[in-house]
């Protein structure tokens, strides 16, 4: 993770902790409440506005920096064995999704047949594996970051590969919410690490815009699942035409 996204989101937790909201922060520093929600998703600040956020905060540059410094980090990739107990179980999977996209156990059970003992056994055995904190009344704490890398050729990757691609690509992806494109390019090996690190950045503007509306109720969020993917590749067709 970055250095500024380190920053913005001890920015972030620093309002929070002090009950400001967007809309309260829009009004002290002189912007409308959209303007600032999207300068926090674009992570798009200047030094001058920085310098006005940090003044309602009543803290400076170098306060911040440790806030971020001292932030725990949440686990970036599972074990092999973490990896394999979800996937050994769809239940224990399905609860594991929900944890990552804070659904409440209650709104878990009314949806899909699952019973709130068995909500509950599973969040039990996340906990076990380090996958999450369980809470009191069910509340979680998240060890894992949401963009959390699989292991190349391992369970996950395996189990999407097997179970998931097909089903997911089945689709024409024209309707509401739905996109692809498939942009085939020749790019210098300083161009391509760019361009990676920049599908990584939106992974985590993804997760952010996640965090922010999490706090609207279940009935008012909707599931969505992306895919990110970069590799040097040609077709078969092409490969089978080259010169040896």
């Amino acid at each position: 993770m970055s250095s500024s996204t380190l920053l913005i989101d001890a920015l972030k937790r620093q309002l929070k902790a002090r009950g400001i909201t967007y809309a309260a922060l829009a009004a002290r520093i002189g912007m409308s409440e959209a303007s600032v929600k999207r300068i926090f998703a674009q992570r798009n600040f200047s030094l001058e506005r920085l310098d006005e956020i940090l003044a309602v905060l009543d803290m400076d540059l170098v306060e911040l920096a440790h806030a971020a410094a001292d932030a725990p980090q949440l686990i970036a990739q599972l074990t092999y064995a973490q990896e394999e107990e979800l996937i050994g179980d769809p239940r224990l999977l399905l609860v594991a999704v929900a944890a990552l996209n804070e659904v409440p156990v209650e709104a878990l059970v009314a949806t899909y047949r699952i019973s709130e003992a068995e909500a509950v056994q599973c969040l039990l055995r996340l906990d076990r594996i380090g996958f999450l904190v369980l809470k009191p009344n069910n509340r979680v704490k998240l060890l894992v970051a949401r963009t959390f890398g699989w292991i190349p050729d391992g369970p996950i990757q395996n189990w999407f590969r097997q179970e998931a691609y097909g089903d997911y690509l089945d689709t024409h992806f024209n309707g509401p919410g739905e996109l692809l494109r498939l942009v085939s390019v020749m790019l210098s090996p300083a161009s391509s690490r760019a361009l990676l690190e920049r599908l990584r950045q939106v992974a985590d503007e993804f997760a952010r815009q996640h965090q922010d509306d999490a706090r609207l109720p279940y009935e008012e969020r909707t599931a969505v699942t992306f895919l990110l993917a970069a590799r040097p590749w040609l077709p078969q067709a092409f490969q089978q035409m080259l010169r040896t």
